[in-house]
């Protein structure tokens, strides 16, 4: 099952972010223990002061190919697993998302 959700302004996804994580990238799929699905991200930044934040929203909204305005956590602000709203075509970001973590 796919770790992002479809709505009519874009779609919604599921992250399990990794601070620090040496670079910046988007590194698929994984399943958790409780058997949630997220996409794996990793950033350079560390967690603090929402800098880690401002780069996971910078690093979707390019890969994505939107404006970092368009980008936005919904949930998990200051833990590791967050919920971010990516506002725009549901079908074009699904397809870029599936792109990318097949990658």
């Amino acid at each position: 099952m796919d770790p992002w959700r479809y709505s009519t302004e874009g779609i919604s996804v599921a992250l399990r972010v990794t601070p620090r994580g040496g670079r910046d990238g988007i590194d698929g799929i994984e399943t958790l223990a409780n058997g949630r699905t997220v996409v794996k991200v990793r950033v350079r930044t560390i967690a603090e002061g929402g800098e880690a934040n401002r780069a996971v929203i910078a690093l979707l909204s390019e890969a994505l190919g939107v404006a970092n305005g368009k980008v936005r956590i919904v949930s998990g602000a200051t833990s590791r697993l967050k919920q971010i709203a990516v506002d725009g075509d549901p079908a074009k970001l699904g397809e870029r998302l599936r792109k990318l973590v097949a990658d």
